[in-house]
């Protein structure tokens, strides 16, 4: 039996059915980020708290990715099975922009200011054949 892992712990909660990517937020000046931080990248305090960021946001630019990226970068991906993929920025509110991989490759259907969700799929299996799982965004429904 196959057990699914997240490509990093205290990435984004998992499992769950709705999951969330966990950032930090200052309590000093309220700044939050992605992925975690010990402490805040503006002001240097220490005292910050882990928080779910919004599951849904906007896309605020995206490109799409035409070749295999290069190391480390580590998919169940070869330079013959490789397939081009969307890549962008996600604004989510009152928190940050997430870089993330997008579902979409299409770009006629991309666009800036469209409503994106979050999903945890796939990525890529481990030695054992255990899928990893990573997070994306999709077009919000």
């Amino acid at each position: 039996m196959y057990k699914q892992i997240p490509i990093a712990e205290g990435l984004f909660t998992w499992p769950s059915e709705t999951p969330a990517l966990l950032g930090s937020r200052c309590r000093s000046c309220n700044i939050a980020e992605f992925p975690r931080k010990p402490s805040c990248p503006a002001c240097g305090s220490e005292d910050v708290v882990t928080e779910e960021l919004p599951r849904r946001g906007k896309l605020w630019t995206w490109t799409i990715q035409g070749f295999m990226p290069k190391k480390p970068y580590h998919s169940d991906e070869t330079p013959e099975t490789f397939t081009p993929f969307g890549v962008g920025y996600v604004e989510l509110p009152g928190a940050v922009c997430v870089e993330s991989r997008l579902l979409e490759n299409d770009p006629a259907k991309l666009k800036i200011g469209m409503e994106m969700e979050l999903v945890v799929e796939t990525f890529r299996h481990d030695d054992a054949g255990n899928p990893v799982m990573s997070f994306a965004f999709k077009a919000a429904e």
